[in-house]
């Protein structure tokens, strides 16, 4: 089975992106953590293959969770959204090792969705060809 973790301080955002992510993939595992440390937890019980991170969290921030996770789980694709959307935030997550950077803002949009669903799908292909 295909597992997320979204990792964002506001439930808010995290039950919308949820509900979207199930509306997409129904049988979709969709984990979620609060904050690093919750984060960490669920990565060492069951890696996941994606990772929705928010950049601002309390105590270690996103992009240096990226960066740790990136570092363990090289597989994981990570997706930062932020809503920063500060050219030195695109940088920092490039070079913290995240896969794709993207705003909060239009999280809706068909760039986005595409990114998801063929991001799903390479994963899917190459775990039925393992």
């Amino acid at each position: 089975m295909f597992r997320t973790i979204l990792v964002d301080d506001n439930p808010s955002f995290r039950r919308i992106l949820k509900d979207n992510l199930h509306d997409l993939f129904p049988s979709m595992e969709i984990v979620e953590a609060a904050d690093g440390t919750e984060a960490f937890q669920e990565i060492d019980f069951h890696p996941p293959d994606l990772i929705f991170m928010d950049v601002r969290l309390p105590g270690e921030n996103g992009l240096e969770l990226t960066r740790r996770i990136k570092a363990d789980h090289p597989e994981v694709t990570v997706i930062v959204l932020t809503s920063y959307q500060s050219p030195e935030y695109r940088e920092a997550a490039i070079r913290y090792k995240a896969d794709y950077f993207f705003s909060k803002d239009p999280i809706s949009n068909d760039e986005f969705i595409t990114l998801v669903k063929s991001t799903v799908l390479k994963k899917a292909v190459r775990a039925e060809g393992s």
